[in-house]
């Protein structure tokens, strides 16, 4: 399998995932400025311009990271990173990355324009962090509340949800959005962050891009 990434995107997450299930994969640097990696022009490998995108062995791209981290969970069912078809705590996980598809990861990216051309990650001025802010501390504050006596957004076993959570965390890191009121989720945070799959997954991607402020022209 070939994992397309960028540094600090959703991304990691499924690089995460491949790791903590010990899936033998590769990965290829993409940069989204101009939508190029080492193979030439990315939108061959999907239209869709955005990562991350897995590349099977049969050559077949699935995109879209809740779905991409669904498959590397049932590639290794052994390791138990989302439940098996047979049980309902199943769709509970498909719940919940479907929740942070929609309500977490959706809301931060921005609307804002720059340089002419829509943006698809974090936003780079200060009045759109803040709607940002705004619009996520509610989703998180129910997470917290869940969290409160779990390890684990499943209960006590680490699951594909929560390796797409915790990059929603690191965003929420880089647009100094303050963890320490929900103290159950500050927790998980600090937790995941410590797992062996997730600090050689964040060292090998290594820093992402600033967030310092862009001035927009007028006129």
């Amino acid at each position: 399998m070939i994992l397309f990434y960028a540094a600090g995107a959703s991304s990691l997450a499924p690089h995460i995932l491949l790791r903590e299930a010990g899936l033998s994969f590769s990965l290829e640097k993409v940069d989204l400025i101009t939508k190029r990696w080492s193979g030439g022009d990315y939108n061959e490998i999907t239209p869709k311009s955005y990562v991350p995108a897995l590349k099977l062995e049969d050559g077949d791209v699935i995109t879209e990271c809740a779905v991409i981290l669904q498959v590397i969970a049932d590639s290794k069912p052994e390791q138990s990173l989302l439940p098996t078809q047979s049980l309902r705590s199943r769709y509970h996980a498909l719940e919940w990355l479907n929740y942070i598809a929609t309500e977490i990861h959706k809301n931060f990216i921005t609307p804002e324009r720059h340089g002419g051309v829509a943006a698809n990650f974090l936003s780079k001025t200060a009045s759109g962090q803040q709607a940002t802010r705004v619009l996520v501390s509610p989703r998180l504050a129910y997470i917290d509340r869940v969290l409160d006596g779990r390890n684990f957004l499943m209960g006590d076993s680490f699951t594909a949800p929560d390796a797409y959570l915790f990059v929603m965390l690191t965003w929420a890191e880089r647009l100094e959005l303050d963890l320490s009121p929900w103290r159950n989720l500050l927790s998980y945070f600090e937790r995941i962050a410590m797992m062996p799959s997730v600090c050689a997954s964040r060292k090998i991607e290594g820093p992402p891009h600033s967030l310092k402020e862009i001035k927009e022209s007028v006129g």
